[in-house]
């Protein structure tokens, strides 16, 4: 229990502290990268101004689920390309395994 502890305090020292902002808000965020977590709180910041110029909204927490729902909807898109690709080159490799065999098949017969 004790070591559980001391590895969540080393972890705990190696996050450091990131200020950002987001929306005119400021927010201190801890991670092992600051400089990845300010781009994504740039990329959140972005889409809940272009969803704010594109609505009449001005209610934060509406323009943040507004916000969240367009970075899900990128997330899902890419992902299903993702899947759709990977299965693309299953079915090439798939069908170049199949050509090989054939061409080993007709070598065996023909030695």
């Amino acid at each position: 229990m004790a070591t559980a502890v001391k590895d969540a305090a080393v972890k705990d020292t190696q996050n450091s502290s990131v200020r950002v902002e987001i929306f005119d808000q400021v927010y201190n965020l801890r991670g092992s990268d600051p400089k990845y977590i300010l781009q994504l709180a740039q990329y959140v910041d972005s889409k809940i101004r272009a969803v704010a110029q594109a609505t009449n909204t001005i209610d934060t927490i509406r323009l943040a689920v507004l916000a969240a729902l367009n970075i899900a909807d990128e997330y899902h898109l890419l992902k299903r390309k993702q899947e759709t690709g990977a299965t693309d080159y299953q079915k090439r490799a798939h069908r170049l395994v199949n050509a090989l065999d054939e061409v080993l098949r007709d070598e065996r017969k023909a030695g």
